[in-house]
């Protein structure tokens, strides 16, 4: 169960004044995870940037070859002071990124270690400004989109869950979560056949997801309309990126306040911990690599798309 870490990590953030510090300090008696915390400042404030690695048995840390997943939590900010009280719906992602690594540290304590490295990387500003966006508004960052990108990317990588609050838009109608199809180097590719099993078994529903646009997944600042930043990360790696959005049937603003859903919440984290055990193990892939080989072979590279022009 992921609950118990959920409401953790839900706690600790719904809290005007925490930071980057007080998320690593969920970690001090796991001797094996290393957490850190750095602080990055913008045009319109700051934002403390966390790093959570929790090392697998075969792993490359421990100088192992078992593949490497990262999970980005992606958000404005868990809070809009001084214009919102409270913790904002846009948190949903730094929430469950921070559970997934107390879960993982809790089972690698209690002698359940997964194969492979475990990466998790979010941020933490309780007093991010706001945006316009249509049809509700959006949060923002005080971090420029460039550092953004920097701070939260996960070189080691070989496959990116990018875990977001993506309920300001009409597109998905369904509460709970919902995945999108994977994004390698500009192209987007059929949903995962491993993600989705991996979705309806620890779900016990039929698996949903969303669809995503050339716009989602090429830079923000370009102009263009994205339906959130859920696939930014895919901008910045040359892994295979899939988006996990955390979201609700009805439109709910990013700067709500009230609307964040533990039990959701906690389903996403017990996703990200399955995909986790699955992918360190070698049996479960983010995409066909032959069939993306032949793509490539037919019209090329789309990594032109990852920049902004």
């Amino acid at each position: 169960m992921s609950l118990k870490q959920t409401f953790c990590a839900f706690e600790l953030l719904d809290s005007a004044t925490v930071n980057g510090d007080d998320v690593v300090a969920l970690f001090a008696n796991y001797p094996t995870v290393s957490a850190t915390s750095v602080r990055v400042t913008g045009t319109r404030g700051s934002s403390d940037f966390v790093r959570i690695k929790i090392p697998g048995s075969r792993g490359k840390i421990c100088s192992g070859h078992a593949p490497t997943l990262g999970i980005i939590g992606r958000l404005g900010g868990v809070g809009a002071r001084p214009s919102r009280i409270g913790l904002v719906s846009d948190a949903d992602g730094a929430i469950a990124a921070i559970a997934c690594g107390l879960k993982l540290a809790d089972m690698q304590q209690k002698g359940d270690v997964l194969p492979g490295d475990v990466i998790i990387t979010t941020h933490i500003c309780p007093n991010a400004p706001t945006r316009p966006h249509s049809p509700v508004d959006f949060m923002d960052s005080p971090i420029d989109d460039a550092p953004m990108g920097q701070n939260e990317a996960i070189p080691e990588a070989d496959a990116i869950l990018s875990l977001d609050t993506t309920k300001g838009n009409r597109i998905i109608n369904h509460k709970g979560y919902a995945l999108s199809p994977t994004v390698k180097e500009g192209y987007i590719l059929r949903v995962a056949e491993d993600l989705l099993r991996i979705m309806e078994m620890t779900s016990g529903r039929r698996a949903v997801t969303f669809p995503i646009t050339m716009q989602d997944i090429t830079p923000y600042g370009n102009g263009i309309h994205h339906i959130n930043s859920i696939m930014q990360p895919s901008t910045s790696t040359m892994a295979p990126v899939v988006g996990v959005a955390i979201c609700t049937e009805s439109v709910v603003p990013g700067c709500a306040t009230g609307a964040s859903h533990e039990t959701d919440i906690a389903l996403v984290v017990k996703f990200a911990i399955e995909v986790a055990k699955e992918f360190g193990n070698g049996i479960c892939n983010f995409y066909d690599a032959d069939e993306y080989a032949r793509l490539l072979a037919l019209y090329g590279s789309m990594s032109h798309l990852q920049s902004v022009k």
